[in-house]
């Protein structure tokens, strides 16, 4: 109810402030999904996906591990390093042009 303090401490809560049930929460969801006509995926692969999509348009690493709350940058680069192959391209490009061996793309 308005102006009424959230007792339970809670981010997401029911439209009177009470815990979210898990099982409302996937049928909500499982319906968003349907009328958005998008591949079924759990509710957690909401997470991965947003660390996928963050990693895949080159945000850094340590904004993405702190977006996902993780504790360490290697616990964020051992689950999602594998969504950026052109890390790599970009890297031995990178110390190509620093010892070289290759014209920069603005020369």
């Amino acid at each position: 109810m308005p102006g009424e303090t959230n007792t339970y401490d809670l981010v997401f809560t029911t439209s009177i402030g009470t815990p979210l049930e898990p099982t409302n929460l996937r049928r909500d969801f499982d319906a968003l999904i349907a009328k958005a006509a998008v591949r079924r995926i759990r509710f957690h692969d909401l997470r991965h996906t947003c660390a996928s999509l963050l990693m895949a348009q080159g945000v850094s690493p340590r904004v993405v591990m702190d977006v996902l709350g993780h504790s360490t940058l290697s616990v964020t680069m051992d689950l999602y390093s594998h969504v950026m192959p052109s890390a790599l391209l970009d890297a031995s490009r990178a110390i190509d042009l620093a010892l070289g061996t290759v014209e920069s793309e603005a020369s």
